[in-house]
């Protein structure tokens, strides 16, 4: 299962890219594994308390099967990321940057494990986007005409 943020590639330059744990109930790790996500709007910020990695405003429905088990659910909570202290070090010293955002990839299954590929990212401007969407669209137009 791998389940990528399109959002990301189009609004940003990704920098590094980082493979973190992320910490989830028994439901949210089943509607990970059936998909049941939506990346719109989610970012990885410092959580000022805990002083940890927080994914926020990330969407994982409810298990419909597990109603019970989860009352009060609320499927945009802050999810803890599991990373180990020098690359925590590292995302802290590069997040205070100006311009420079974190944000989550991709989300996948290693083994078991439901894992979160995060990235440090540049925001791209205006006209970069429409820069990166010509090459693209370039490139789409040459493949056609090769692959005739």
């Amino acid at each position: 299962m791998e389940i990528v943020n399109k959002h990301a590639s189009r609004l940003y330059e990704v920098i590094k890219r980082i493979k973190v744990g992320i910490k989830l109930t028994g439901g949210e790790v089943k509607s990970c594994k059936a998909g049941r996500i939506n990346f719109t709007g989610a970012y990885c910020a410092f959580s000022p308390i805990t002083a940890r990695l927080t994914l926020r405003n990330f969407y994982i429905a409810p298990y419909a099967p597990a109603k019970r088990e989860q009352r009060g659910y609320d499927p945009y909570r802050e999810r803890t990321l599991l990373l180990k202290k020098q690359e925590l070090i590292f995302i802290s010293g590069k997040a205070k940057e100006k311009g420079i955002a974190i944000v989550p990839l991709k989300i996948y299954t290693d083994r078991r494990l439901v894992k979160c590929e995060i990235g440090i990212a540049r925001g791209l401007k205006k006209y970069d986007k429409r820069e990166k969407l010509k090459k693209e669209e370039f490139a789409r137009r040459k493949q056609r005409i090769v692959s005739r």
